[in-house]
C-alpha cells in the first residue's frame, strides 16, 4: 500500500470525519467524510480514471465507501486494511493540521 500511495496521480482520501482527519491523517491524502450529506457529490469530483486509495479508522467506512465508488463507476479502487490504526501500527507516520 506504501507503494501505491507514493505513485503519481493516486488520490489517497480519507473517509473519516474532519475532526478525525485533523488529530492525524497520512500525509498527502484528502478529506471527504463518508458521513456528510455531501458524500456522493463530493467523490464526484473524484477522476474515475485515476486510482483511489481509501481509509478511514479501521476499514469500515472505506470499505462500504469503496462499493459506493464501484456502483459510480471508478476503476482502480484500493482500500486500506485496518485503516490509519494498522498504518500507524506498522509505523508509518501520519501528519496533523
Amino acid at each position: 500500500m506504501k507503494t501505491l500511495i507514493d505513485q503519481k496521480d493516486v488520490q489517497l482520501v480519507d473517509v473519516r470525519s474532519k475532526e478525525e482527519h485533523e488529530d492525524g491523517h497520512i500525509n498527502n491524502s484528502q478529506n471527504i467524510d463518508f458521513n456528510s450529506p455531501t458524500f456522493d457529490e463530493d467523490i464526484e469530483k473524484l477522476d474515475k480514471t485515476k486510482t483511489v486509495i481509501l481509509y478511514c479508522k479501521s476499514g469500515k467506512r472505506s470499505a462500504k465507501c469503496a462499493e459506493k465508488l464501484q456502483a459510480a463507476g471508478f476503476i482502480k479502487i484500493f482500500d486500506l486494511e485496518g485503516g490509519i490504526t494498522q498504518w500507524k501500527f506498522n509505523g508509518f507516520d501520519i501528519g496533523t493540521k
